[in-house]
């Protein structure tokens, strides 16, 4: 699979722009699933397809070397769990897949930071 933006069937396409932004929104991302010398698992599948719940865009590191496998890796994630490809550079994968409909994953309130209650004022300088 060398063209990242055509995915499984069934699975969500991405274009051009929504792909750099993903991209742009991954950068800052640790990898919550790792892939080891066994390959693609029950387990590793299962954990990748809780973090797609959690996160939407998850980052996957493959530990192994063969570009190749790492590609058909990317590909069977991708048909397994319905998700997108979005990047694949060196030993990282990033997968995307939406937010199911209805559900409040997706709201924009992930970003950690906490909301103060009132609005900040600055003292006054001496």
């Amino acid at each position: 699979m060398d063209d990242p933006t055509e995915g499984p069937v069934g699975a969500p396409t991405l274009d051009a722009a929504a792909r750099k932004a993903l991209k742009a929104q991954a950068h800052p991302l640790k990898p919550v699933v790792m892939i080891g010398q066994d390959g693609l698992t029950p387990a590793v599948l299962a954990e990748v397809e809780r973090g797609l719940v959690s996160h939407q865009l998850i980052k996957i590191r493959v530990l192994g070397d063969d570009r190749e496998a790492r590609a058909a890796m990317l590909a069977e994630i991708c048909a397994r769990t319905g998700s997108a490809p979005v990047q694949h550079i060196g030993k990282l994968l990033v997968v995307w897949r939406p937010a199911p409909a209805g559900s409040q994953a997706g709201d924009g309130q992930a970003s950690g930071r906490a909301r103060p209650n009132a609005p900040y004022h600055r003292k006054k300088a001496a």
